[in-house]
């Protein structure tokens, strides 16, 4: 199987299945000299573990991390790092009913298909417990970025057709929807105890805000600083969509209010707004960086639903087990993970972009 690398310099490798002995990651090209512990890096951890309230999976996992390289007194040797959550509350027997049947919105057909054989034991390598090792490894880039002064944030703006009007980012963590408006979170809580009376699940919008970026990082073709993030984000399961700045409404806009006004205040370069969502050209424009990410219903539900099984015949299925109603809330700290492994790479890219900074660099 491919595609279980990111990165180009900031590189990581996720492993391991949802029923398997545990998960982990191993972060190739960290620089030495970062200051980090366990701790770090399961503040994170904590944010995306299951069993936290009811509007998430009753799976009871600690997602425990424990680093067994990459760091000695505190510090990062510049080797690779790796990481590993061991699994602590598997039930694979919850899933011996769809051994022989594909679920509706899964990747059970597609993975069956191609490899001839599936892990039907909560989705295997397609789960979305592997996430627990991107936000293992996106801690890690985020003590680096954090280094530069670059900080990323996010948070849920819309569970289904609710949507935030006001945003105070201090009330994102008193409430397990991590919304940044008291009011929309009480609404969209009374809409997901209705979707579970009904065996039923919701979708939802996190937005994204990256500070602190300087102007030029990013490549101008293939390696667009949004190019990367998008294909970062959209590597985590669920996802449906994303879109920068103004968006998808920047197609029914005029160029004379969508283009942002550049001047200068105390010799820094400013925008009057910031419709771009501070991308121009690929390359970050020293603004925010700011997206959204649309994250569909969660597949698994305890509704019966039409389905097929692997010798070709219809049939039906009822889904049992644990699952979360709502992914968007665990995810937020998943997009924050893989937005901060893009970004530190981009920023360890570009490193090699001028001559002048390399000989700068070497004293030369």
């Amino acid at each position: 199987m491919s595609g279980s690398t990111y990165g180009n310099i900031f590189k990581i490798t996720t492993w391991g299945e949802s029923h398997g002995k545990g998960l982990g990651v191993v972060i190739d090209g960290c620089p030495a000299g970062i200051p980090l512990c366990e701790e770090d890096i399961q503040k994170d951890m904590d944010r995306r573990k299951p069993g936290a309230n009811k509007y998430g999976t009753k799976r009871q996992e600690g997602d425990k991390v424990e680093i067994m390289s990459g760091v000695f007194d505190s510090k990062t040797t510049g080797t690779p790092i790796s990481l590993i959550i061991f699994n602590q509350d598997q039930r694979s027997r919850d899933y011996s009913n769809i051994c022989n049947v594909y679920r509706p919105g899964h990747a059970d057909l597609g993975f069956e298909t191609k490899y001839g054989f599936r892990d039907y034991r909560g989705g295997g390598r397609s789960s979305g417990r592997e996430t627990s090792a991107r936000v293992a490894a996106g801690a890690v880039a985020r003590k680096l970025l954090q280094e530069l002064g670059i900080n990323i944030k996010a948070y849920t703006t819309a569970i289904g057709n609710i949507k935030v009007e006001n945003i105070d980012l201090n009330e994102c963590n008193n409430n397990p929807l991590y919304m940044p408006d008291k009011k929309a979170a009480e609404k969209a809580a009374e809409l997901l105890d209705k979707a579970i009376e009904n065996c039923d699940s919701v979708g939802g919008i996190v937005e994204c805000s990256i500070s602190g970026l300087p102007i030029g990082i990013g490549e101008p073709v293939f390696d667009k600083i949004d190019a990367s993030i998008s294909k970062a984000i959209m590597s985590i399961g669920a996802t449906k969509g994303i879109e920068f700045g103004n968006g998808f409404s920047a197609a029914e806009s005029y160029g004379s209010y969508n283009n942002d006004n550049f001047y200068m205040d105390n010799g820094k370069i400013k925008k009057e707004t910031n419709h771009s969502g501070g991308v121009l050209g690929g390359f970050s424009d020293g603004s925010d960086i700011n997206f959204r990410v649309a994250f569909k219903p969660t597949p698994s539900i305890a509704q019966p639903q039409k389905t097929i099984n692997n010798s070709g015949e219809n049939t039906e299925i009822t889904i049992s087990g644990r699952h979360d109603p709502i992914v968007v809330p665990r995810a937020v700290v998943v997009v924050e993970a893989m937005a901060a492994i893009t970004v530190a790479d981009l920023m360890l890219v570009n490193m090699s972009a001028r001559i002048d900074k390399i000989k700068h660099f070497y004293s030369i």
